[in-house]
């Protein structure tokens, strides 16, 4: 059987362009009249990041449009035929009542909507393992490697994106960002060297640690339920608490652990480098 490939980028669309093309289904919208019939909206999405809107713009047969509408559900990849066109300035794809979209099975499309990474993952991993080994407190270094050292965290970390889409949203985006943070962290020692690097770039590995359970990776990516309710931060904040509980970590080193962590997010003042987390002991 011949699979369904994936012919253009969303951001490569242009205005008259028939498409007959595959996506996934980001967000569906509720079947809705209009004076021909029923129609129904459709979010799609693919691996360039983009997302677009797609109308069905189905007849007056509300069962028969009802059931193309039930027959589509969230993460599906479908197969869509109809035509790019501009409304309200936006670009969106709209479609006639013949042209039903098609809800594919596996077995029938041959395309990974979750964008590629950028840099070599097994290189960047060396690095990242290489400046866990530059922590030179012994406690510190222990406690990050006994949380990366779990072998369903490490291969996890390694191929999880940063982001949905605002920034690092694809394969290896949350490794490639931790990176880039410890980066920025290794030049603010060098001009503040009055500063704990141990704990800097410790937190500095840990800080996104709960967009492990924050973003999902399935047809596409997308926040879990539990990341939409509770958020990263505290994701983070849960997990790691429940670590530092068996580490042999001071107190004074595990709060400020937590509030770095919590607070990595806030008003800068909250986290300023002249706070007396980031000083050294």
């Amino acid at each position: 059987m011949e699979k369904y490939k994936k012919k253009q980028p969303i951001k490569d669309l242009k205005e008259g362009e028939v498409i007959l093309d595959i996506f996934v289904v980001k967000i569906k919208k509720l079947l809705t009249p209009y004076k021909n019939g029923f129609f129904f909206t459709l979010i799609l999405s693919d691996s360039s990041g983009g997302s677009i809107e797609y109308k069905y713009w189905g007849g007056n047969d509300k069962q028969e449009v009802q059931g193309v509408y039930d027959s589509i559900h969230a993460d599906d990849v479908i197969l869509i035929s109809g035509r790019a066109a501009k409304y309200n300035e936006r670009l969106e794809i709209s479609a006639a009542a013949e042209n039903k979209p098609k809800v594919l099975s596996a077995e029938e499309y041959e395309a990974d909507f979750v964008p590629e990474e950028r840099k070599n993952i097994e290189k960047m991993y060396l690095e990242f393992e290489s400046k866990i080994e530059s922590i030179s407190n012994e406690d510190l270094r222990s406690f990050v490697k006994s949380i990366f050292n779990d072998i369903s965290i490490k291969e996890k970390f390694k191929v999880h994106p940063g982001a949905i889409q605002i920034h690092h949203g694809w394969k290896g985006g949350l490794l490639q960002h931790t990176l880039e943070i410890l980066e920025y962290c290794e030049v603010i020692i060098k001009i503040n060297p009055q500063l704990n690097r141990d704990l800097l770039l410790s937190t500095a590995m840990l800080h996104d640690i709960g967009k492990l359970e924050e973003l999902e990776v399935t047809s596409r990516i997308k926040g879990s339920r539990q990341g939409q309710l509770v958020g990263h931060l505290t994701m983070g904040i849960i997990f790691l608490g429940q670590k530092l509980k068996e580490s042999s970590l001071d107190e004074l080193t595990k709060d400020k652990i937590l509030h770095i962590i919590a607070s990595h997010h806030g008003n800068w003042n909250t986290v300023h480098l002249k706070s007396p987390c980031f000083q050294k002991q």
